[in-house]
C-alpha cells in the first residue's frame, strides 16, 4: 500500500492526477463492459473470467478517487 501511495504522490506532484484518474476509469469501464459481454453472450452461465473482469473493472472505477482522497489527507 505504501508503494501505491508513493506512486500516487509522484503523479500528484507532476500535475497529471486527473489524466491518470480518467485513464484508469476508462479502463474500468472497458473491463466491466467486457465482463458483462462475456457473461451475457456465452451459454455457460457465470464464468470465472467475466466475474474477475467485473470485479477488476469496479475496482478501477473506484480506486482513483480513493487514492487521490488518501493523498490529500496525508
Amino acid at each position: 500500500m505504501d508503494e501505491a501511495l508513493e506512486v500516487v504522490e509522484l503523479v500528484v506532484d507532476s500535475g497529471l492526477e486527473q489524466a491518470i484518474a480518467w485513464i484508469l476509469r476508462l479502463l474500468g469501464v472497458l473491463a466491466v463492459l467486457a465482463g458483462l459481454g462475456l457473461w451475457l453472450l456465452t451459454d455457460s452461465g457465470l464464468l470465472v473470467l467475466p466475474a474477475v473482469l467485473l470485479v477488476v473493472g469496479v475496482v478501477l472505477l473506484v480506486a482513483p478517487s480513493i487514492l487521490l482522497a488518501l493523498t490529500e489527507l496525508a
